[in-house]
This record gives structure tokens, C-alpha cells and sequence, in this order.
């Protein structure tokens, strides 16, 4: 793990992390930023919740203090696609896409923020390998940070780190903190097998979390699931 050498700062920092590469990044790069960070779950009923236990574990490693929200709402029946390349899911919006979550994510983040004196709200966005999400795109972070401004006077800034970075990129981050591609949960169609939770291989987020370590050396590629895991 390699953290530069910083003086940390009386700004307050709260990172939506979900377990998974991007926002995991975007915690260790607020860290490395010098920021108080707190590390922001939202349990919302999915499928994956795998990715919960992904992100309190990574909180504990780098000795991050962990929260987690709890809210539902009726979410549409949405199909997973599999098997697309990067190129095929940069054409159009994914039928994956969950209208709203993002907005409502960043929404809690900020009410959350005002509560604790956080300045800042950082979010692992990307809008260079994806899947198309409207809410990962730079209009959209620009629009919710004007809405905020108005919303929260004198509330949280919107810090989005990674929103120009290729997946590739972003990989060499992790690996730079001492992250391999098994320390993440990336998959949105996880399958119960003898050995535990596994995932799919085959779906966007499987895809592109393969695409993104290619040409990364690390002494091992392995997935490596942790050995206590919630079930949905």
C-alpha cells in the first residue's frame, strides 16, 4: 500500500462506497488526499449485497470508519445483459440502468454531510467505461451540485475523481495501493456455488472489471471472495 506522506486536513469527507473498484478508489484517493473520510453504504435491497460486505472489509483494512444507510423503494424489474464488449456498452443506456439511484445516493450522502460537518461528497463515477448511466456523466454531476447548492446552503461539494479516467487507469490506482482485482465485488449477477458467492463473468460489471485489469502485473489475479458474506 503506498499513501503519500500528508498532513491531514480538518475537511470532512464522505465517499459513497460500495465495495466495488471505482468507489474504492475514490475512498483511497480521498484518504490520500489528505481528508477525514467516512466510507458510505447504502443498503437498498439489492440483489448484490455481497458488495456491502466487500466494503465494510476494505473499510476495516485501511481503518476507515463505516456507515450505512438503509432505504426502499419500488425499482423496476430490469434485465441484466451479458456478454457485451466495452465498445458495445458505450452505445446506448444499459437495460440495467436503475433510474434514480444515483441521484438519491448522492441525495443521502449530502443530508448525511450536513449532519456531520462533512464538506465534501465524493463519488466514484465514470463515464468513459461504462455502461452508458445518465447519472455517471459529467452533466449530471454538474446539475445535482447546482440543485445542492440550492438545496443545502452552504452544503457539501460533489468530488467525482474518476469520471475521466479510463477502467485501466483506475486499475493502476488500485494496484498502487496495494489492491489486486480479487479484492473487489464487481458483478451484478452473483451465483451461489460449493464454494460461496461467485460472480457471473459474463455481465457488464464483470466485463469491464476484466477489461480493466488487463496489463496490470500483480502477483496474483485470483478472486478472492472474504470469508464472511451476507446473502440476499
Amino acid at each position: 500500500m503506498v499513501f503519500r506522506s500528508v498532513r491531514r486536513t480538518s475537511r470532512k469527507a464522505i465517499v459513497l462506497h460500495s465495495g466495488g473498484l471505482d468507489s474504492t478508489v475514490c475512498l483511497l484517493k480521498a484518504l490520500n488526499g489528505g481528508r477525514k473520510v467516512i466510507s458510505l453504504g447504502i443498503d437498498y435491497g439489492q440483489r448484490h449485497k455481497i458488495e456491502l460486505e466487500y466494503a465494510r472489509q476494505q473499510s476495516k483494512r485501511f481503518g476507515i470508519p463505516r456507515r450505512v444507510l438503509r432505504v426502499e423503494w419500488d425499482k423496476p424489474i430490469r434485465p441484466i445483459p451479458v456478454n457485451r464488449s466495452p465498445a458495445e456498452m458505450r452505445r446506448a443506456v444499459s437495460a440495467a440502468f436503475l433510474p434514480g439511484r444515483n441521484a438519491v445516493f448522492l441525495m443521502l450522502a449530502c443530508a448525511e454531510a450536513a449532519g456531520m460537518g462533512a464538506t465534501e461528497v465524493w463519488i466514484g463515477v465514470n463515464a468513459i467505461d461504462f455502461s452508458g448511466y445518465p447519472d455517471c456523466r459529467p452533466e449530471f454531476i454538474a446539475a445535482f451540485q447546482e440543485m445542492i447548492s440550492r438545496a443545502i446552503p452552504g452544503g457539501p461539494r460533489i468530488v467525482a475523481p474518476l469520471l475521466h479516467w479510463p477502467k485501466a487507469r483506475i486499475a493502476r490506482a488500485a494496484a498502487a495501493f496495494g489492491l489486486q482485482r480479487g479484492d473487489f465485488w464487481c458483478c451484478y449477477r452473483p451465483h451461489l456455488t460449493a464454494v460461496g458467492i461467485e460472480p457471473c463473468g459474463r455481465c457488464d460489471a464483470c466485463i469491464l472489471h476484466k477489461h480493466a485489469w488487463l496489463g496490470v502485473k500483480l502477483r496474483t489475479l485470483a478472486t478472492r471472495t472474504p470469508r464472511s458474506t451476507s446473502r440476499d
